[in-house]
């Protein structure tokens, strides 16, 4: 028997396990019975393509998809460094390290959300 994919895509949930938001998220989708696929950032970082792909189709600015927060963008100066750089080159240095991403990340069919904000992702899920 063949999946039926085109009945609905599995939401896609990538996190850092040991990340708070990412824990708060977690048990969010969980305890509303979401089904997702679940991926770990670091372990399987998103790649270019993945990244162009989810910054069109969230309609975000690249800015939206990085940690700001992080120790690993801190210690790069990522905040003097990015507005001189091409959005190719912010994707391709995205792409390098997963701990440099936004997290979570839930890509859905037609949608991609950065962070956990519990209104956005309801409204979005909920549609």
């Amino acid at each position: 028997m063949q999946e039926n994919k085109e009945e609905k895509m599995a939401l896609l949930f990538i996190e850092y396990p040991k990340c708070s938001t990412c824990q708060k998220a977690k048990r969010w989708l969980d305890s509303r019975a979401i089904a997702y696929e679940d991926r770990h950032i670091v372990e399987e970082n998103p790649t270019e393509e993945e990244l162009t792909a989810w910054i069109q189709k969230s309609g975000m600015p690249i800015k939206k998809f990085w940690n700001t927060s992080g120790q690993l963008y801190r210690q790069m100066e990522l905040s003097k460094k990015l507005p001189e750089m091409s959005p190719e080159d912010q994707i391709k240095l995205l792409s390098t390290n997963g701990m440099l991403c936004k997290r979570p990340i839930l890509v859905g069919e037609d949608f991609v959300l950065t962070g956990f904000r519990e209104k956005e992702w309801e409204e979005r899920i909920s549609r």
